[in-house]
């Protein structure tokens, strides 16, 4: 009916598309069954089963050992079948070996068939898993068209899109077709047309991930990223600490020269970020959050979780942020509700030991980088 040609194909395949064998044959067994019995008679009890040790495939027809035959198609007399085999007794299954020459043609069209489906069913299911693992992840895409406002990409060497939505696109930043772009890739899920993965460019997840890729000491553990808080297209603030009181987080995410941020500002499209120490200490860790303001001195309240942070009188709009967006991404990050007030000449002056009143002898190393520095090497002397 099928030659060896056919068990060797599925070997291929096995190979090839690293699909188990054992797939297709427990498939076929099936379709082919049911494309005997609707070509030779839906009555008929019989099934099909191939050997791929022997390269063959067999129909067996199958009845049951009665008394009184009531359907010929499923039963056979006892005296019947004891003319075949005389140890069958009552309710035993007479099994026989049909040969059918026209069912040749059938087998192969219903194998053809068979096999493409579950070859897109195996590659769809090893795809979906493949990007399961990616959730959470950078991807790079490449822009192949746009619809609606949103961006369509195509992901890898797969035939699988990643959808950029309006609200996931960085405010301002226009792209091409084919362009390569880094995407972080927020949710996958599966519908009848098969995978959907949806991926942004605002979760402040991405910029997470992206320091991840530029700096060995996020991956090795020796600087780690406490929180990080964004609004896409205008800032980021983040915290990053290390134990090791020899090691610099903050140096070691700006980088030589500001190499290691400045390859993420200009791949967040100039967005302004914020490198600030996390400290344990709730008056030092709110100090440096309102970067690039300088704090004068901060007075929390424990019961309402909230502080008040004194500025200088000129750093007052430096520390609200247009729209409030700079204090505003502080208390995100702080988990502390701020209020900022501007200081007068006397408080200016006046010195206290208490950290509560003032943060003047505190050295709070911050950095803020936007696209627009251009005199960098002052920027990193004052963290050193």
């Amino acid at each position: 009916m099928i030659n060896k040609d056919f068990f060797a194909a599925l070997e291929d395949l096995e190979q090839t598309k690293n699909i188990k064998k054992e797939y297709f044959i427990e498939a076929l067994e099936s379709a082919l069954t049911s494309a005997y019995k609707k070509n030779f008679g839906e009555a008929k009890s019989a099934f099909v089963k191939l050997n791929p040790e022997k390269n063959t495939i067999k129909i067996y027809a199958y009845k049951t050992v009665v008394d009184e035959v009531d359907d010929p198609d499923k039963e056979i007399a006892l005296e019947d079948a004891k003319l075949i085999k005389k140890s069958y007794k009552l309710g035993d299954l007479v099994q026989e070996e049909v040969s059918t020459k026209e069912f040749g043609r059938i087998a192969a069209q219903t194998a053809r068939q068979v096999i493409m489906q579950k070859i897109r069913e195996a590659e769809r299911v090893n795809l979906m898993s493949d990007l399961t693992d990616k959730e959470g992840e950078i991807i790079t895409g490449v822009l192949r068209r746009e619809d609606n406002g949103s961006y369509f990409f195509e992901i890898g060497q797969t035939s699988t899109e990643g959808v950029l939505g309006p609200k996931d696109q960085i405010p301002g930043e226009k792209l091409k077709i084919g362009d390569r772009v880094k995407l972080f890739v927020r949710k996958i899920k599966e519908d009848f047309r098969g995978p959907q993965v949806q991926v942004s460019r605002t979760n402040a997840s991405f910029v997470r991930k992206l320091f991840e890729l530029e700096v060995p000491e996020l991956n090795n553990g020796e600087v780690e990223i406490k929180n990080i808080v964004r609004e896409a297209g205008y800032r980021t603030k983040m915290a990053v600490y290390a134990s090791n009181p020899n090691i610099d987080p903050i140096g070691a995410c700006v980088g030589n020269n500001g190499m290691r941020v400045n390859a993420i500002v200009d791949e967040l499209n100039g967005e302004k970020i914020d490198i600030i120490p996390y400290s344990d200490i709730p008056e030092e860790y709110i100090a440096a959050a309102i970067s690039p303001a300088r704090a004068i001195s901060v007075e929390i309240d424990e019961l309402n979780h909230s502080a008040e942070v004194v500025v200088p009188k000129d750093k007052l709009s430096l520390a609200i942020g247009k729209t409030g967006q700079n204090v505003r991404l502080a208390a995100k990050l702080t988990n502390w509700k701020i209020d900022v007030k501007p200081a007068d000449e006397n408080e200016v002056n006046k010195q206290s030991d208490d950290i509560s009143v003032s943060l003047s002898d505190k050295k709070i190393k911050s950095i803020s980088i936007d696209s627009s520095d251009e005199n960098l090497d002052d920027i990193f002397g004052d963290i050193e």
